[in-house]
């Protein structure tokens, strides 16, 4: 705890972005560092139509993470404080690494397996793997960051949180990462064993923690400061939910729960059920918002 005699220094270590940001440096990985070998092998069990479903998972969520990381940099900033501009350098550079991961695991696995297979080499960037909902997503969160040069208000502030923080990172990647883990982990008998994959995605979703707890706490201030009301948080994710429900349904609308793996049922009471979580955490004055180790350890 500082003094009044103390002197005047540039960082304050006792506060949370700071915390996150020596989370974040002491968590340090690298995706060129994952081994893929045993992935190499086990991807060649998978049937054709497995196959080409965990190729539309892994487009989704590369995308996703190479969108995100062009779209932060509004919020880098409109913040004021040097210990949240540090953190923030941490995430950007995380999610460059996550864009490096999935273009790696496209790159030595898929394209390794898809040679195998006597198939044409197959791009994670094609347009058939996205629909419009899923377009509309990232379109909304990019228009909600860059609103923050046009006014930078508390409630677009908020609303910039709501879309990037809670929704993007929060419901969609965090839900869609527990589901390809436990699909592709050691319990599921149905599926191969992805080692290299399980990995990676743990140590994405480890980052993510974090990321959303930032968010998180931005919003609880912005709001036990009476700067923005509760309502508009959950209106602002409330009109997002839809399109992340149906960015993750195929064209053909093949999401079912007889197949391995969890179920879109499952992930559905997962998401609802974490994001229940988070919003009380911010809303409620008697809640606080989780410590950084407890927000990036996992559960699965």
């Amino acid at each position: 705890m500082a003094t009044e005699s103390d002197p005047a220094m540039q960082l304050d270590t006792s506060i949370r972005s700071h915390n996150y940001y020596r989370n974040a440096v002491k968590k340090h990985w690298d995706p060129h560092e994952i081994d893929l070998e045993a992935d190499r092998e086990g991807i060649a069990e998978l049937p054709e139509p497995a196959f080409e479903a965990l190729k539309e998972s892994l487009a989704l969520f590369g995308a996703g993470e190479e969108s995100v990381t062009e779209d932060l940099a509004p919020l880098a900033v409109v913040l004021e404080d040097i210990d949240d501009q540090m953190f923030l350098t941490t995430q950007l550079y995380e999610e460059s690494k996550h864009t490096d991961f999935f273009d790696r695991y496209w790159r030595e696995v898929v394209h390794a397996e898809e040679e195998r297979r006597g198939q044409a080499l197959s791009s994670p960037t094609d347009d058939r793997w996205f629909n419009d909902a899923y377009d509309e997503l990232f379109e909304r969160n990019e228009r909600a960051m860059a609103r923050l040069l046009e006014a930078d208000t508390p409630e677009n502030r908020a609303k910039a949180h709501c879309h990037y923080h809670l929704t993007i990172e929060g419901i969609l990647a965090q839900t869609g990462y527990y589901g390809l883990t436990l699909a592709y982990g050691e319990n599921e008998p149905e599926l191969p064993d992805l080692p290299g994959l399980v990995e990676g995605l743990k140590l994405v979703r480890s980052d993510e923690g974090r990321h959303v707890g930032f968010g998180m706490a931005k919003l609880k201030s912005l709001v036990s400061d009476g700067d923005v009301e509760p309502d508009l948080l959950r209106e602002t994710v409330g009109e997002l939910v839809p399109l992340v429900q149906d960015s993750l349904v195929s064209d053909d609308g093949a999401t079912s729960d007889s197949g391995p793996g969890p179920s879109p049922s499952q992930l559905s009471e997962y998401a609802y059920t974490k994001h229940e979580q988070r919003m009380q955490q911010i809303t409620s004055a008697s809640e606080n918002i989780p410590d950084v180790e407890e927000l990036t350890e996992l559960e699965a």
